[in-house]
């Protein structure tokens, strides 16, 4: 990993401005290049505020294992312990664990603002009586935004703080990090990155204050490597890695501890998770057994994932010796593509498979219905993928922004194809 290869790749990405740190041999090195802003350009480095997205959730998890170890929260107590304001669709009950390895069968959330006040959690709470549900609680992984941020609504109420207060005292203020914010005015009045989208800024900076537990953070990658130390050293929190849910067919992990998803590369043990946000994007990823973590943030969508995904590639090989690749897909084949192809949805988006006659395309649109009615400017769609078929029912996407991400398809009794996983989501098929 060197400065010249992020340069070369932030060209090959059209990625603005970037960052890297990574953690090895007792070390820290940090790569930066480009700028924070087409727009209002200033130099990235190493403490240039990022907005992590999902990254967020790992704090969120963090804190809630802080109220583990105090015996303020039980991970297997009933959410509605800590949060009796609760109301789901069915009169569902899922416990705090379930929240936070994605098994509480929420859908992936709302798209309502409940404003920027303190009241903006509990306001979103009262929301969730709408959020469709997936699946019975503990059932299978599936996604979910709503989980996390209602997991900042169980700090909230055991704490007597703000989420944003409660994480400064439980965990920013205790570890160092004087670079990690949520709040926009500690933001803009530091050096900080935009989003773009295919050369554009994206606009607005961030969403709305209630998904502040499940993606509100902005950091420099200093602060992330250190942030990242921490979780590799003896700090009492191993219960988060060991896995409470297998992931099928996902580029994610291949189970799910309590937040960090758990992957085998090349035979070595990682955890991480990743992050999006509107034209923002982070990688993060830790090699416990090698005292090794890598963070890569960039801010142009949609290419930053490929870029995040080729640059911690390169530090895990570079670094490690340890080499992660994509799985071959099969070759063409209409009965099987005949199964899969046609239309699919969850509450906030729809997907269409379509059959060329040589291959499959997968596309993915934010349903029109929540564009009229957000009340701020969402992210654009992205152009279809194409996709390849891969054994026992997976897939993976073989170009694009997205090339390599993999999920599955679901099906019935019968043996029908009746829903697909794409990013830890579940899209259910439309008749």
């Amino acid at each position: 990993m060197d400065n010249d290869f992020l340069a070369t790749t932030t060209a090959r990405f059209a990625v603005p401005g970037a960052a890297v740190g990574v953690f090895h041999d007792g070390e820290e090195r940090f790569f930066s290049h480009g700028v924070t802003s087409l727009e209002n350009p200033l130099p990235v480095d190493e403490d240039t505020l990022f907005l992590l997205g999902s990254v967020t959730k790992t704090y969120t998890a963090t804190a809630i294992m802080r109220l583990v170890v105090d015996g303020r929260v039980a991970l297997d107590s009933p959410v509605r312990e800590h949060v009796p304001e609760l109301r789901l669709a069915d009169g569902r009950e899922c416990t705090v664990r379930q929240l936070l390895n994605h098994t509480s069968g929420l859908d992936w959330g709302t798209m309502v603002s409940t404003g920027e006040g303190d009241d903006a959690l509990r306001r979103h709470v009262e929301e969730l009586a709408t959020l469709k549900l997936v699946g019975e609680a503990g059932e299978r992984p599936s996604y979910s935004q709503a989980g996390f941020n209602l997991a900042g609504r169980i700090i909230e109420n055991v704490t007597g703080q703000t989420y944003e207060q409660a994480i400064t005292t439980l965990l920013l203020e205790p570890l160092g990090l004087r670079n990690t914010h949520f709040d926009r005015d500690a933001v803009m009045t530091r050096r900080f990155a935009v989003g773009h989208e295919k050369g554009e800024v994206a606009r607005p900076w961030r969403h709305w204050r209630a998904n502040n537990p499940g993606g509100g953070i902005a950091a420099s990658v200093a602060d992330v490597l250190r942030w990242a130390r921490f979780h590799l050293g003896d700090n009492g929190l191993e219960e988060m890695r060991r896995p409470t849910a297998v992931l099928r067919g996902s580029n994610l992990g291949d189970a799910i501890g309590v937040c960090w998803f758990l992957r085998e590369i090349d035979g070595v043990q990682t955890i991480g998770h990743g992050g999006s946000s509107n034209g923002q994007f982070a990688e993060l990823l830790i090699v416990p057994s090698r005292n090794f973590a890598v963070v890569s943030v960039a801010n142009q969508g949609p290419d930053g994932i490929p870029f995040n995904q080729a640059v911690v590639r390169r530090a895990l090989e570079s670094c490690l010796g340890v080499v992660d690749r994509d799985p071959e897909p099969l070759p063409y084949n209409a009965s099987a593509a005949s199964e899969v192809a046609g239309g699919y949805a969850n509450d906030a988006m729809v997907m269409t498979i379509g059959d060329t006659g040589s291959g499959l395309v997968l596309e993915v649109l934010i349903r029109p219905e929540i564009r009229e009615s957000a009340e701020v400017e969402l992210p654009a769609d992205h152009a279809p993928f194409p996709m390849g078929l891969l054994p026992r029912d997976e897939y993976v996407l073989t170009s694009g922004a997205f090339s390599g991400q993999r999920g599955f398809f679901s099906r019935d009794a019968s043996g029908a194809v009746v829903g697909v996983d794409l990013a830890g989501r579940t899209f259910g098929r439309v008749r």
